[in-house]
C-alpha cells in the first residue's frame, strides 16, 4: 500500500538560501543591474572552475550554442548532426542558423547517440556535431574524436576559423554536466566548445543563464573569440555598457546587426552564490542517487549510471527503465506517483515524436532505440532539498506502485 501520509515532493525546485538573496540585493543596491562587474567575475570564477582560459555567459545555453555555430560560420548548406534523444534545443539551434539538422539514434539501451550510425551520418556538408551530455553524464568523447579525425577528408572548411579545426567540429550540450568529469577531465575541457545551462531546474542556477567555453589547445585566439560571443550577445555593439561607462567613452559602432542574449548582473548574482556552494550540493546529489541506486537496482529496475571508475556524473537526472512495460503503463505510474505527492518527470520524449521535427521530415520509426529509452523512462525526483526521509518517501512509493 502507498504511505498514507501524504508528502508533497516537488521535481526539481530551486536551491535558493540567504547567500543568493543578500547577493542580489547588494546588485539591486549597486545600481548595476544589466550586465556589469558580476558578470565578469562569475565568467572568470567559471573559467578558473571548469580549467579554462575564459567563458562567456549568456541567458541560456540555447544562446551559447546558436552563437557558437553561428561565430564558426555555420549556416544554409550545412549539416549538423545531434541526437534524436534530446530537448529540442540541442537541434532547434540548427535550425535557426540555416543548416540542415540531422538526428541519429540511441545506441540499444543507451542514452547515447550509436557511434556507427553517427560515422554513417557524416558527409562533406557535415559542419559540427552536437552530442549531449544527458543527466550530467559526459558522452564518449574519445570515441567521438576518432570518428571525425576518420572523417577529416571529407572537410571542406569556409572561413578561417574552420581551417584552424579542419575537421568537424565537436560543441557539446552540456546544459546537464557542470561539474562532471571523465578520464580526470572536467566537462568543458574535453569538447572543442561546451555550452552549459543554468536555469531554474539545473544544478547551479542562475534563473535563465547559459555560459560557453572552449578548449585552451585549439590555437585560437581567446580574446579575438571572446570579442565575437561579446558582439553577438550585444547587437554587435563594440562597447558593452560597462565600457561605455569610462569617461568619455560613450561613442560606440555597430560592427553587425546581431542579438541581445547577455547575462546580466542580477543573474550572475546568483550564480556566483551558487557556485561557492557547488561541490557541496554535487556530493549531496552523490548521496541521493545513491539511495535510490541501493533500494531500486536489486529490484530490476534499470539506471543511468552516474559514477564509476573513470567517470563521475554531475548528478543532475535520475533517469530509470521499467523492463517490459510500455508506454501507457509508464504514464500511468507517472499519474500515481502524483496522486501520492511525488512529482516525475520524463527525460525526453524523442525529437521525431513532436509536430515540429514531424514537419521537417522526420519519423519516429527510424528512431526504434530511441523510442525504447522513451517507452518505459521515468525521471523521479532528484535535488538538494530533498531530504532523506523525502527520497525514503519516493522509493516506498514507487515500489509500492510497480508492484501492485
Amino acid at each position: 500500500m502507498i504511505e498514507t501520509k501524504l508528502r508533497v515532493i516537488p521535481f526539481s525546485p530551486p536551491d535558493i538560501t540567504d547567500m543568493e538573496i543578500e547577493e542580489v540585493t547588494k546588485a539591486l543596491k549597486s545600481g548595476w543591474i544589466t550586465t556589469g562587474y558580476r558578470t565578469k567575475e562569475f565568467e572568470k570564477r567559471i573559467a578558473d572552475y571548469v580549467g579554462t582560459n575564459k567563458a562567456i555567459c549568456l541567458n541560456s545555453a540555447t544562446a551559447a550554442m546558436e552563437l557558437t555555430l553561428r561565430i564558426l560560420g555555420i549556416g544554409p548548406g550545412d549539416e549538423v548532426i545531434t541526437s534524436a534523444y534530446t530537448y529540442t534545443a540541442s537541434a532547434s539551434v540548427i535550425e535557426h542558423v540555416g543548416a540542415k539538422i540531422i538526428l541519429v539514434d540511441t545506441a540499444p539501451d543507451s542514452f547515447e547517440m550509436d557511434y556507427s550510425k553517427l560515422a554513417a551520418a557524416i558527409t562533406e556538408k557535415t559542419k559540427a556535431i552536437i552530442p549531449v551530455d544527458i543527466a550530467g553524464k559526459m558522452c564518449d568523447y574519445d570515441t567521438l574524436y576518432e570518428i571525425v579525425e576518420s572523417k577529416r577528408d571529407l572537410f571542406y572548411p569556409k572561413n578561417e576559423i574552420q581551417r584552424i579545426y579542419n575537421r568537424v567540429i565537436i560543441m557539446a550540450d552540456a546544459a546537464h554536466s557542470f561539474g562532471g568529469e571523465r578520464k580526470g577531465m572536467k566537462s568543458g575541457q574535453v569538447a572543442d566548445f561546451t555550452c552549459f545551462s543554468f536555469h531554474a531546474v539545473k544544478n547551479l542556477t542562475t534563473a535563465e543563464g547559459g555560459a560557453v567555453v572552449w578548449r585552451n589547445d585549439r590555437n585560437v585566439d581567446d580574446e579575438w573569440l571572446y570579442k565575437q560571443y561579446m558582439l553577438y550577445s550585444l547587437h554587435g555593439q563594440s562597447k558593452d555598457a560597462l565600457a561605455k561607462t569610462q569617461k568619455g567613452a560613450w561613442e560606440y559602432d555597430i560592427v553587425y546587426t546581431a542579438y541581445k542574449c547577455n547575462m546580466t548582473d542580477i543573474m550572475s548574482s546568483i550564480g556566483l552564490m551558487q557556485l561557492d556552494r557547488y561541490e557541496e550540493m554535487l556530493e549531496r546529489r552523490k548521496e541521493i542517487i545513491e539511495m535510490y541506486d541501493k533500494a531500486l537496482l536489486p529490484l530490476g529496475i534499470q539506471s543511468l549510471q552516474h559514477y564509476g571508475e573513470d567517470f563521475s556524473s554531475s548528478g543532475h537526472l535520475y533517469l530509470i527503465r521499467i523492463p517490459e512495460i510500455i508506454e501507457e503503463k509508464r504514464n500511468d505510474i507517472v499519474i500515481e506517483m502524483a496522486e501520492a505527492g511525488v512529482s516525475c518527470n520524463v527525460h525526453y520524449k524523442p525529437l521525431p515524436m513532436f509536430t515540429a521535427y514531424k514537419n521537417l521530415g522526420f519519423d519516429i520509426r527510424d528512431y526504434p532505440n530511441a523510442y525504447k529509452q522513451y517507452a518505459n523512462g521515468i525521471s523521479l525526483p532528484l535535488h538538494t532539498l530533498l531530504s532523506d526521509e523525502d527520497v525514503e518517501y519516493v522509493i516506498k512509493n514507487f515500489i509500492s506502485i510497480i508492484e501492485d
